[in-house]
């Protein structure tokens, strides 16, 4: 009797770390069955890719340059395969939409886990129709961003990448926000981190009471501010308890300005 050949399942990996595609790659490498098709590091590349690849499955990570995991889903509409997520939010976030996602997966990944996602999606291929993947893709969307709303309007601390780990900084560590580009440098008293959000995404974050935006490029925490100094042209400049200075903005020094009537 001949046995039957199973197709091997299309994967297409998406994220903007290298290092998270690679150890993708080599732990998709290990499981039978498998054929990765190709990877993707930003929005634009992932949905050309798919057109042109058309994967059973992609790995999508949330957060990257140019845009979210979210636009990538909305842009492909009808055309998206099925979907793992693979995500660095916390357990108690992804309660919010556990029971709507085909299936996520944590940074850093645990090899298991990947493994029963891929087996998750495999027979999520299987048993649904496009129309009821597309019904539950939609659903999935909705609640993670609620599950982003919510936790973005609730931030507490921030995550980090650092040599390929994530690191939990709390809020009440930070002297510093400080743009660079469409990202943040996160400054703690000793050390400096780079953060993948733009500091008008988190301004709209931060509690005005505990931080204060000082220039456009520059959000500092209140009680680090240690003195005041006048510069030429009646500019401002703010001395942190980290050692730095920086320049108040001309339409920021009115905000500043009272804090010396405060020490």
């Amino acid at each position: 009797m001949n046995e039957i050949q199973i197709e091997p399942l299309s994967i297409l990996v998406i994220d903007d770390e290298p290092l998270a595609r690679r150890r993708l790659i080599r732990l998709l490498g290990a499981m039978p069955g498998i054929k990765i098709v190709g990877t993707a590091g930003n929005v634009q590349q992932a949905c050309v890719l798919v057109a042109e690849l058309l994967p059973d499955v992609i790995l999508l990570d949330i957060q990257m340059p140019g845009g979210t995991g979210f636009d990538i889903l909305e842009r492909l509409g009808n055309n998206a395969p099925a979907v793992v997520f693979v995500t660095a939010f916390d357990h108690y976030a992804l309660r919010a939409f556990e029971a709507a996602a085909v299936d996520y997966v944590t940074k850093p990944i645990e090899p298991n886990r990947l493994r029963t996602a891929i087996d998750r999606a495999r027979m999520a291929i299987a048993a649904r129709t496009s129309a009821e993947r597309v019904l539950e893709l939609n659903e999935t969307v909705r609640a993670l961003r609620q599950a982003l709303r919510k936790q973005e309007a609730q931030v507490a601390d921030i995550w980090v990448k650092a040599r390929g780990e994530f690191i939990r900084i709390a809020l009440d560590r930070v002297v510093r926000f400080q743009a660079e580009r469409d990202y943040v440098r996160v400054h703690t008293e000793n050390k400096s981190y780079l953060h993948h959000e733009s500091l008008a995404s988190l301004a709209g974050r931060l509690d005005p009471a505990e931080f204060l935006r000082l220039h456009r490029s520059s959000i500092v925490r209140r009680h680090c501010i240690v003195g005041l100094r006048q510069a030429p042209f009646a500019a401002l400049i703010a001395l942190l308890s980290d050692g730095s200075e920086i320049r108040v903005g001309r339409t920021y020094v009115k905000h500043v300005r009272p804090l010396s009537t405060e020490r």
